[in-house]
């Protein structure tokens, strides 16, 4: 089994789901996408997060992301626990819910580690490129819900940085400065991002969000 690595093209399958069958690649078409994964159906930190992530579906659609889960249950199981996900989150779940019973798209991604269960898949997200190459990657335990606001503020970064010459610094929130990417020189930066470049020091410039208005 191939591990996954920043950088790689994230891998095309076909499956089925709540919304129907899924060609990978073909299903994200020209849009960013989060791959998420979730050890069985009717777990409750799970429950909270697939309701979350209902009710952030206009945020993913501003950033052009398409949002799909995964478990290693089957699509009559996903049916009722979306009916608990409504019911309890007071939402309607509106994306995608992958059934991966032969764990095809599991080990695909590598989210069976067997130290933590030899056959429920660890809480994985990836997050995908419009180039359909992986960004991002974050395994959580099964105790500790995924931060769907972290997430939004990672994809602002990186869609920022994929298209502007500048990285995002701790802590950063989308409309606050950024940094220059080192290899652009100071004369050059100042030319480039002409709401002013600070230079704090010759390795760290600062500069306002540049696709801002």
């Amino acid at each position: 089994m191939a591990t996954i690595r920043l950088g790689d093209v994230a891998p095309d399958f076909s499956a089925n789901s709540t919304e129907g069958n899924i060609n990978f690649h073909e299903w994200l078409g020209t849009s960013w996408g989060i791959l998420f994964s979730h050890p069985s159906d009717y777990t409750p930190v799970c429950t909270t997060e697939l309701g979350t992530v209902a009710k952030y579906k206009d945020e993913f659609d501003k950033r052009n992301v398409k949002v799909v889960a995964l478990s290693v249950d089957g699509l009559e199981s996903h049916a009722g626990w979306v009916k608990d996900i409504n019911e309890t989150q007071n939402t309607t779940v509106n994306f995608p819910i992958i059934a991966d019973e032969d764990k095809k798209v599991s080990e695909l991604y590598d989210m069976i580690h067997p130290n933590e269960d030899s056959k429920l898949t660890v809480r994985s997200v990836f997050v995908i490129g419009d180039d359909k190459k992986v960004k991002l990657i974050i395994t959580y335990p099964a105790s500790t819900g995924r931060n769907f606001d972290e997430l939004l503020r990672v994809i602002d970064s990186l869609q920022l940085t994929a298209y502007h010459k500048v990285a995002t610094p701790a802590n950063w929130k989308h409309g606050e400065d950024v940094v220059v990417s080192p290899s652009i020189s100071t004369e050059d930066a100042k030319n480039i991002f002409t709401k002013g470049v600070e230079e704090v020091k010759p390795y760290l410039r600062m500069t306002p969000q540049p696709n801002l208005n």
